[in-house]
């Protein structure tokens, strides 16, 4: 397989193999860096330093097969460095204000899911983020944040009720 064998190359040094394989899904970890980072900037210095680390540690790297999992781990760590550093954490923004009706009520309900995905614990809306922002099948995100694929069902059920809860209930 193409990949098996840049991986090899990468491994005895080949920086451009190395660059093949990130290049050939940059869009894809650009997306992954910025759901965490929401800034442009910052997102393009998370990729820039997992090559760096990926250059570095790519001989401990086992199973060739796995190169994308293991990178988006190594990605969203250096997502976790950049927002330590930055002391918040930022999930969504520029959502729509207001978009939800009550059937049979004249009543809007204003929906700022940012400030709702605040009152959950930081694993709850990492493991939401990931499902439902970028697409991620349970297990990749397992693979990326380094939990048991038990442990990522429950943090997303758990975090959904919540948010249930804090919406309104019955009416989504």
């Amino acid at each position: 397989m193409e990949i098996d064998k840049l991986v090899r190359r990468a491994q005895r040094g080949d920086k451009e193999a190395l660059l093949q394989l990130v290049f050939a899904r940059k869009d894809e970890y650009y997306r992954l860096a910025y759901s965490y980072l929401r800034h442009e900037e910052d997102a393009m210095d998370a990729l820039e330093d997992m090559i760096v680390i990926l250059y570095e540690k790519i001989n401990k790297l086992k199973k060739r097969a796995s190169f994308y999992s293991w990178s988006k781990t190594i990605l969203v760590n250096q997502c976790h460095v950049t927002l330590r550093k930055r002391n918040k954490v930022t999930v969504v923004e520029n959502t729509p204000e207001s978009f939800l009706n009550k059937e049979g009520d004249t009543a809007i309900y204003k929906l700022d899911v940012k400030t709702h995905l605040e009152r959950l614990n930081h694993d709850q809306k990492e493991a939401i983020q990931l499902r439902y922002w970028l697409d991620y099948d349970y297990e990749t995100i397992a693979q990326i944040t380094k939990v048991p694929l038990g442990t990522v069902k429950s943090r997303i059920s758990t975090g959904l009720k919540k948010l249930k809860e804090l919406l309104g209930g019955e009416y989504l």
